[in-house]
């Protein structure tokens, strides 16, 4: 097991995730959500759509990539991780800064650091943190455990179809991870650096902060933290466990998402049957 890498993977985790749970539990207390398709957090066509829209969207950048000139997914995917920036780092600061103006210009601030040392893999791995705890936090609190089960359940089984089966997945990757975008995290050991998809990051999350939602209405502190805590504890061991396994298979791609899934499901199903 290369331990460096397991080392970075786990801190990039911990940090993603107590944040995204932060984040989730203060969005949650507020009443702070996003509209779907409908204000119905436990209506399942909020899932699917949201789904679909995931997979409207990757087509669109799978167009790019195949037909669009080099420059110009440049600078489209760039703006996208532009906006991605700024919009979940207002999310994120929103429990620990109360004022809009520095909360929009401490947004604004971090932007233009990404732009400026654009190359630097520290700062380009926090703003994955903040992009990844922003997103999965408002979806864990957007939408209901059901709905929330039914869209992992369907990403899994396209990352697993998109990876093995299509093979599509691993064409956006090698197109995104060459931009150096803050779609990924970067973990470099020696000899090679590895690229974990922030996607890894925010199911599990969104998973974790919705469970979050449910428990706060029949448990209290810190009981209500049992089950996020541990789904998120289980979804670690499979991404480790497939991290490991694929930094044992130099260049093949493999979907952390399944084996992610399958455990927290899991452990979600005990803890519910425990009281939790």
């Amino acid at each position: 097991m290369n331990m460096r890498l397991i080392a970075q993977l786990v801190l990039l985790f911990l940090l993603t995730q107590v944040l995204g749970l932060l984040v989730g539990d203060f969005l949650i207390n507020q009443g702070i959500h996003t509209t779907l398709l409908n204000d119905d957090p436990n209506d399942v066509a909020n899932s699917i759509g949201l789904f679909v829209w995931i997979i409207i969207f990757t087509a669109f950048l799978l167009v790019l990539i195949k037909f669009a000139p080099d420059w110009l997914f440049s600078i489209l995917i760039k703006g996208v991780e532009i906006m991605a920036i700024f919009g979940t780092a207002i999310i994120v600061l929103m429990p620990f800064i109360s004022t809009d103006e520095i909360i929009f210009g401490t947004a604004l601030i971090l932007v233009a650091l990404r732009i400026i040392f654009s190359k630097n893999l520290i700062l380009r791995n926090i703003t994955s943190i903040i992009a990844a705890a922003g997103a999965g936090s408002l979806i864990g609190a957007s939408l209901g455990v059901m709905p929330v089960l039914v869209f992992v359940v369907l990403l899994s089984a396209y990352d697993f179809i998109a990876v093995f089966k299509t093979k599509h997945m691993v064409t956006l990757a090698k197109g995104i991870t060459k931009k150096n975008l803050s779609f990924t995290y970067a973990m470099p050991t020696k000899g090679h650096q590895f690229e974990l998809g922030t996607g890894d990051m925010i199911i599990p999350l969104a998973f974790a902060v919705s469970v979050l939602g449910e428990a706060k209405t029949a448990l209290a502190y810190p009981y209500f933290f049992v089950s996020p805590a541990l789904v998120l504890f289980v979804s670690l061991i499979g991404l480790i466990f497939t991290i490991d396994f694929a930094s044992k298979k130099s260049g093949r791609a493999l979907p952390a998402l399944p084996f992610q899934v399958i455990l927290m499901l899991i452990v979600w199903g005990i803890t519910k049957i425990a009281g939790y």
